[in-house]
């Protein structure tokens, strides 16, 4: 039986690194070119599209949170350029709600930082989910079904901290200070 895992869905040469943090894509784009991949990297949301249109990765890992623009935005434009291309968010923020929404806009997989080089590269040569994958059977704490809550309902007001708030019951600022605290781990 084969593994889904060793099977290349789409030959990945040159993968598109696009995260705000400098160093984390330097660090990273040094470990693709060291495995043999064509790199290039993007740091600010407004070029990841142009970027894209003249580089035309086969892969793209992309970052959650940028300013100005969510990484989830920029999945269907990304296809859109190449319906074959491989997207990978990466993220210090998870959520279940984000990763659903990554995966239903077309991304390939989900991962949260750290993830190392080879981590990312195995991920985006899959070409189907694994089925074997462990189910835990551990409960959410209280705190990260509170994380898992407040980026749903995030969600579904579209990005909108205002009208998040309002449907929490919370003030503005309080959610904010909430978004801006790394998400509870388990």
């Amino acid at each position: 039986m084969e593994n889904s895992a060793d099977i290349t869905a789409t030959p990945v040469s040159n993968i598109m690194v696009v995260d705000d943090d400098v160093t984390f894509c330097r660090v990273l784009s040094n470990a693709f070119s060291r495995r043999g991949f064509e790199v290039c990297t993007v740091h600010d949301s407004a070029d990841i599209i142009a970027v894209a249109e003249l580089y035309v990765p086969d892969a793209v890992v992309l970052d959650l949170r940028m300013p100005g623009v969510s990484g989830l935005e920029m999945i269907s434009p990304l296809r859109s350029i190449n319906q074959d291309i491989r997207i990978l968010v990466l993220t210090g923020y998870a959520s279940i709600a984000t990763a659903i929404e990554a995966i239903k806009l077309g991304a390939v997989y989900y991962l949260t930082k750290p993830a190392d080089a080879d981590e990312i590269i195995a991920r985006l040569h899959e070409k189907d989910g694994n089925p074997t994958a462990p189910v835990k059977n551990e409960f959410l704490s209280a705190r990260r079904v509170e994380w898992e809550h407040i980026n749903k309902v995030l969600m579904e007001c579209n990005g909108n901290i205002s009208a998040a708030a309002r449907r929490l019951g919370m003030h503005r600022r309080s959610l904010q200070r909430k978004m801006n605290k790394h998400p509870v781990r388990r």
